[in-house]
């Protein structure tokens, strides 16, 4: 007897707008629901389950990209980069793009491929940038490479990949979930010490003597394994600020602090992006192009050092002196932008 189709119904939700990630299914959809997404970016916020691309314009101005160049996007994400760039090619060329996420690199090539791209001008690599030597000499030489160290939206929105204090799901920051210990296993197991010299070290964190305390005093009682437990033990250890206006911002700015701290030490974020400033100078032709975007200060100190190194030992012929800022009317739209950096090199 042939099996019926049993009709599924869209997540329904309470009130006039959807506030679960699973419920915003015209977010989910930007090319069904145009109007709804452009609605939300208009607002300053993130439609869910998408990225918008930082700085594309002046990213393509620094990139000068012609038809029949062979290029590297070594952060690919949603795509919005890519894209830009592909269309300048023009039809000719090739344009390869790297993702170490298994879950978003394959959403994101079915939109490209639905969007035109063929595999004649476009090759995805679900593959860590840190491998870039590796990958230039079996791709490479290549004429622009982009490199855009920032988590995108989709990581950070999504409750299940554990991103943000904002939402409740596991503890994980992990950007390939299938790999490594997530951030409630190093929590589990880190001393006091390496908790204190990763907070410092990744994010500047004023109190990271009592927040390593705390953390590693709470975990003896029961495992920290949720997003929501660690933004609670980080309020409570802060709890003797004075009750005023700035101690909900000071609280606010410590969550972002120690969720980053947390997500450079799980991926290995500084180690890995050292590996891949240390093979630029393999993988690209002469006159190549450079450009890379970074979101705090530790990743601009690494970026700007390398730079200036290659520099000095005539192997770039030019980077940029000071760092580009996204204009004020971008920082309005997209405010994930504000704190965006973008450096550029010419071999």
């Amino acid at each position: 007897m042939e099996q019926e189709n049993t009709h599924k119904r869209r997540v329904r939700y309470s009130g006039t707008h959807p506030k679960k990630f699973e419920e915003k299914y015209k977010e989910h959809n930007p090319e069904k629901y145009a109007d709804t997404v452009a609605k939300v970016i208009s607002k300053g916020s993130t439609p869910a389950g998408m990225h918008i691309s930082i700085m594309v314009n002046e990213i393509l101005e620094v990139l000068q990209i012609k038809p029949d160049e062979i290029g590297l996007d070594a952060t690919l994400g949603y795509g919005g980069h890519t894209r830009k760039m592909m269309e300048k090619l023009e039809g000719s060329g090739h344009h390869y793009a790297l993702d170490i996420d298994p879950i978003e690199i394959e959403k994101t090539t079915k939109r490209l491929r639905e969007a035109g791209f063929s595999e004649e001008i476009f090759t995805p690599i679900n593959r860590n940038f840190a491998e870039l030597l590796e990958i230039g000499r079996e791709h490479g030489p290549f004429d622009y490479l982009l490199a855009d160290l920032g988590v995108s939206s989709m990581q950070i929105d999504n409750p299940e990949r554990g991103f943000s204090y904002k939402l409740d799901g596991p503890l994980d920051l992990r950007l390939n979930p299938t790999k490594g210990d997530s951030a409630a296993d190093i929590l589990q197991k880190v001393s006091y010490d390496e908790l204190c010299g990763m907070l410092i070290e990744n994010s500047d964190e004023p109190y990271a003597e009592k927040l390593a305390a705390r953390i590693i005093k709470e975990r003896r009682k029961k495992r920290i394994d949720t997003t929501t437990r660690l933004r609670e033990i980080i309020e409570d250890t802060l709890s003797f600020l004075p009750d005023n206006k700035e101690k909900k911002d000071i609280i606010k700015k410590t969550c972002q602090r120690v969720f980053q701290a947390l997500r450079i030490d799980v991926n290995s974020e500084f180690e890995v992006l050292e590996k891949f400033l240390m093979a630029l100078p393999e993988v690209m032709n002469k006159g190549g192009r450079i450009a890379i975007l970074t979101f705090h200060s530790g990743e601009d100190r690494l970026v700007k050092k390398a730079f200036k190194m290659y520099k000095k030992q005539g192997i770039f012929s030019e980077i940029s002196e000071d760092v580009i800022r996204p204009g004020a009317e971008e920082q309005r739209v997209n405010p994930r932008s504000r704190s965006t950096k973008l450096r550029w090199a010419v071999v």
